[in-house]
């Protein structure tokens, strides 16, 4: 039930029970420690009454002045009993007195005793008074006479329920101004995290930079609105590539549906032989083509964003991987008259399909923007904390600014252009970084005066 409450309320109802459990306990240490206190008054007032009558017993020369002088003791103080006995024989008091009650179980010690006699409560003390030479009220047999002597306790328990009266409407009272001091310092202590709902609640796709305040906030919640903060970056970071990629990927599937779509509507607007329809139908297939390129790449950067492990990590030869590759694009080369180098060697681990593809990608772009005679060499070294693989090709320099964005899908630093020259989708540099991202590597670029480096980056590990 206590899941259901508030905030506010859970705090209020906690602060307001340890505030009980703190009120009750001074409570029932002020009571017991008052009553202690009656205790020892109580059995030092026996004690010393104890002795006073043990003076009189000594200065009484008759059994008449021995009462009278008892007589006079007990009406000078309400509420006090005395009975004297030696052996069986009463020699002052009554049978009947408050002390035919006395559990038998009571003997003479020098600690106090409560019991009930009617409706009184009483504290009495039993001792024993050693005879001494200058009584004259009994023989001096040697044997001692009995005190009994109590005290009525009424004033005091009157007292202490006074007492308990007060305490309890002291604690319901202050019970009552806990719980809602505690309330307000729970509103007022909460008052931030509300500050922070009204701002995410203004959050939509529409206004993604709203931003909690951490400085205005207590130090508890800081680090939750810097959290907080960092999140609502990253969603907007991310819608906003969601959006770009959302409009990139509208106009590349624009192009290629258009031209299926022309290209259909003019064979069907008139009669044409076999041979147009073989051609037309050819034309398609290769607007098909990409378009399955397009979108099995898509696939591939949706599982690798949400993270994969590699089907089948196996030691790769990064050197002996670029000659097959050189292989693959030898003809492309030869056709832009483009030389092809590679130096030194490295093994790694990772997936060898993965690992080439992310090469090739690489490879197909350098020969893509390289001139005509250049040279394309890739270099493999080994690192004290990783394998590197550096492609490099020369060419027009690419803005700073422009390199960070290079790995983003369907980038263009120009968007206007649609590259009729190139049948790649725009997803090659996305792809390799997904790559390089599922074997823990990393992919960079630099471009200095027209000479462009793209590195592949392998964490070192050991190779079996």
């Amino acid at each position: 039930m206590l899941g259901r409450l508030s905030l506010t309320a859970r705090l209020t109802a906690l602060y307001t029970v340890v505030s009980a459990c703190i009120l009750v306990g001074l409570g029932l240490l002020v009571s017991i420690t008052v009553g202690r206190h009656f205790v020892e008054l109580d059995r030092d007032f026996l004690r010393d009454k104890t002795d006073l009558v043990q003076t009189i017993v000594s200065e009484s020369s008759s059994p008449e002045m021995l009462a009278a002088r008892l007589d006079e003791l007990l009406k000078s103080h309400h509420g006090l009993f005395v009975v004297l006995r030696k052996s069986d024989q009463l020699v002052y008091g009554e049978d009947e007195s408050v002390f035919s009650s006395l559990p038998a179980s009571v003997g003479t010690n020098e600690r106090s005793f409560d019991w009930v006699a009617g409706h009184r409560t009483l504290r009495g003390l039993k001792a024993y008074l050693r005879p001494s030479a200058t009584w004259s009220v009994l023989p001096t047999d040697g044997k001692p006479l009995e005190l009994q002597i109590a005290l009525d306790t009424a004033h005091h328990n009157h007292f202490m329920q006074s007492l308990r009266q007060t305490l309890m409407l002291y604690l319901m009272g202050a019970l009552l101004v806990s719980g809602l001091l505690g309330w307000w310092a729970a509103r007022r202590g909460l008052e931030p995290l509300r500050i922070m709902k009204e701002r995410a609640m203004a959050v939509t796709a529409q206004n993604l930079g709203q931003r909690m305040p951490v400085e205005t906030v207590p130090v508890e919640f800081a680090d939750l609105a810097q959290g907080l903060n960092n999140m609502l970056g990253r969603l907007q970071a991310d819608f906003a590539r969601l959006q770009e990629f959302s409009s990139d990927l509208a106009h590349e599937l624009r192009t290629p549906i258009n031209n299926l779509l022309t290209q259909t509507q003019v064979s069907l607007a008139q009669k044409r032989d076999a041979e147009a329809y073989r051609d037309i139908l050819a034309s398609n297939a290769e607007e098909f083509q990409r378009l399955a390129r397009m979108v099995s790449d898509m696939l591939f950067l949706a599982k690798t964003e949400n993270g994969i492990e590699l089907p089948s990590p196996e030691a790769i030869s990064l050197g002996q991987e670029v000659l097959d590759l050189f292989d693959f694009y030898d003809a492309v080369a030869d056709e832009k008259r483009i030389r092809l180098k590679v130096t030194g060697d490295a093994r790694v681990m990772g997936d060898r399909l993965m690992v080439r593809r992310a090469i090739s990608n690489l490879l197909s772009n350098a020969l893509r923007h390289s001139p005509t005679d250049a040279e394309i060499s890739v270099a493999v070294e080994e690192r004290p904390d990783e394998t590197r693989l550096c492609i490099t090709n020369s060419g027009m320099t690419i803005a700073p600014e422009v390199l960070p964005r290079l790995f983003d899908r369907f980038f263009r630093e120009d968007k206007s252009r649609s590259h009729p020259e190139s049948d790649g989708t725009g997803l090659g540099l996305s792809i390799t970084q997904a790559i390089m991202a599922a074997h823990g590597g990393s992919v960079s670029v630099t471009s200095i005066q027209g000479q462009t480096t793209f590195c592949l980056g392998f964490r070192r590990s050991p190779v079996r």
